[in-house]
């Protein structure tokens, strides 16, 4: 009987490079607050955020996600020929066929297999957990992984609990082949029982007729508050230790930033070491749901101090609801 061939790839792979892309325009509470009852020192307190970045016209979800993966790629010194996979987090991008990540991959310069990747804000996190997995079964030698938002497009500017969080931006990472481990292994699961709890308020459908109003996300905040408490240190120790590392062993923590009191009450019931960089991109970016964790990343090493090789903790949660947690090598 004749045998099947299959790939053989190598033994280990890592993040090789980031890059990400953040649009011109920066969006101000005092600015957000014209269409809401509310003030910068509420937003501030309740949030942390203090600005964010808000597209322009043509700063498309396919645009920012192409610029951040050629960022990505140059600092990776990895050709997009070379590339076999592109995986692009979204969920934004309000055209349903064909997906983005086919444009991506044709603004890059590569006819490599293409994807979009629908997991909310935990879609980065989803996104490079199955890059890892591909590279190393040899199915594609480099894997672009890419977080693309236009969050300004689908918040309601009038809704107070919603319109000061989200922003938009995109970040990326390329996955290669590493001679050690760069990345540990991936803990991730879905809570469909709360899915109306981070949700759009009507279905697209309910306007087909042009009667119906533009469908806008809204959020339940003290349930996802709770959610995201109870279960972001719980999957973040089960990543630890499937990595085979304690809480002292991280260089960085690097959650989505899905606001200020979750990164804080997270990093507080891990007990992160003193010496831990801990990712708080949302003060100045807000929430970008899939772009978050790379844009996060990406800010955290260009601050300084953390070295090639360190290990830190990757966590991605959100609508779904999901999330996912993984250790990685800094690249």
């Amino acid at each position: 009987m004749a045998r099947l061939r299959t790939a053989v790839g190598p033994a280990h792979a890592r993040i090789q490079g980031t890059g990400v892309y953040r649009p011109s325009r920066v969006v101000t509470n005092d600015e957000i607050c014209a269409r809401i009852d509310s003030s910068d020192e509420w937003i501030r307190r309740r949030s942390g955020i203090v600005t964010r970045h808000f597209a322009g016209s043509d700063e498309t979800v396919v645009m920012m996600g192409a610029e951040a993966a050629r960022k990505a790629l140059a600092q990776a010194g990895t050709d997009p020929g070379d590339v076999g996979l592109v995986l692009l987090a979204t969920t934004s991008f309000l055209e349903q066929v064909p997906p983005a990540a086919p444009r991506v991959a044709h603004l890059l310069g590569t006819q490599a297999a293409a994807m979009d990747v629908g997991a909310a804000c935990s879609g980065f996190s989803y996104g490079l957990a199955l890059a890892g997995s591909v590279v190393r079964s040899g199915e594609a030698r480099f894997v672009v992984v890419i977080g693309s938002e236009r969050m300004s497009d689908i918040v309601d500017p009038a809704d107070r609990g919603s319109a000061f969080l989200f922003g938009d931006g995109a970040g990326a990472v390329v996955v290669g082949p590493s001679d050690t481990p760069g990345l540990g292994p991936v803990v991730w699961s879905s809570d469909g029982v709360q899915h109306r709890v981070i949700a759009h308020d009507r279905s697209w459908l309910d306007t087909r007729d042009g009667s119906g109003p533009w469908p806008t996300l809204t959020m339940a905040g003290p349930e996802v508050f709770r959610w995201a408490t109870r279960t972001v240190p719980e999957i973040s120790r089960q990543a630890l230790d499937a990595a085979g590392l304690d809480v002292a062993d991280l260089a960085a923590f690097i959650p989505h930033q899905a606001n200020a009191r979750i990164v804080d009450s997270v990093a507080r019931s891990l007990g992160l070491a003193p010496h831990t960089a801990v990712a708080r991109d949302v003060v100045r970016a807000g929430n970008t749901s899939a772009a978050s964790v790379p844009l996060a990343m990406d800010a955290l090493l260009a601050q300084g101090g953390l070295s090639r090789g360190d290990p830190a903790l990757l966590v991605g949660f959100g609508a779904g609801l999901t999330c996912a947690a993984q250790v990685v090598a800094l690249p």
